[in-house]
């Protein structure tokens, strides 16, 4: 299971969807909050993040715990990975992608985090957290790699607040092969076992031949191809 929130992490408004996707799961899941994007801000934000992250989710009647994974000494530590593989439900939190990326690359707590979704846990990712689930996203002077798990997919979070020209210009950057994902601020696009859905307000799908929008609710089948 997937989800990518376009953004509002552990906030009000963001509540009925993360909800949502507590109830994906028969029995309240052990969530792990991640800060690992946001690991060039310094410690008080580091920490910030993920005490705000566990606070809140435990506040929706989740077991949840912080993770301080932060760089890349922290992303290879094994007693830090071990706590990520015993969770249900990872969330990644906002930040710097690329940083993120890096980091998490090829490390033991990106293992930990496949893992997790490998035996049907939930791994989700809000803008940064997002944007790396790609098989590309955003970056100077050319788009970053992605880590693939939306396939063909460019994943644009904060896509409402974002100003025309802008959008039609990523649009063009992302090139043909690739469809652009955009997620509304207060909004997730899950994949369930290939089953896509959409919780809070909206989805823009927008391949190389059709712009469609997504409102609240399963997307057909072949939406994202």
């Amino acid at each position: 299971m997937l989800a990518v929130i376009g953004s509002g992490e552990y906030l009000v408004p963001m509540a009925a969807v993360d909800r949502q996707l507590l109830e994906l799961f028969e029995t309240p899941p052990r969530v792990v909050c991640l800060p690992t994007a946001a690991g060039r801000e310094g410690d008080e934000k580091i920490d910030d993040w993920m005490h705000r992250g566990a606070a809140y989710f435990t506040s929706l009647g989740a077991d949840a715990e912080p993770v301080r994974v932060w760089d890349r000494d922290s992303a290879n530590d094994p007693s830090l990975a071990e706590r990520i593989a015993s969770a249900d439900f990872v969330y990644l939190s906002g930040g710097r992608p690329s940083y993120l990326h890096d980091t998490l690359n090829g490390s033991l707590a990106w293992h930990a985090i496949t893992s997790v979704v490998e035996r049907g846990g939930l791994l989700a990712g809000c803008s940064a957290g997002a944007m790396i689930q790609g098989e590309r996203f955003a970056g100077l002077p050319r788009p970053h790699r992605g880590f693939g798990l939306w396939p063909g997919a460019h994943i644009v979070p904060h896509f409402d607040e974002l100003p025309s020209p802008l959008v039609a210009m990523m649009r063009r950057l992302v090139g043909r092969r690739f469809t652009l994902v955009g997620v509304n601020a207060n909004t997730a696009l899950v994949n369930v076992g290939g089953a896509y859905r959409v919780i809070g307000d909206q989805v823009t799908i927008w391949t190389t031949t059709t712009k469609r929008h997504y409102g609240p609710g399963d997307l057909p089948v072949g939406a994202l191809d």
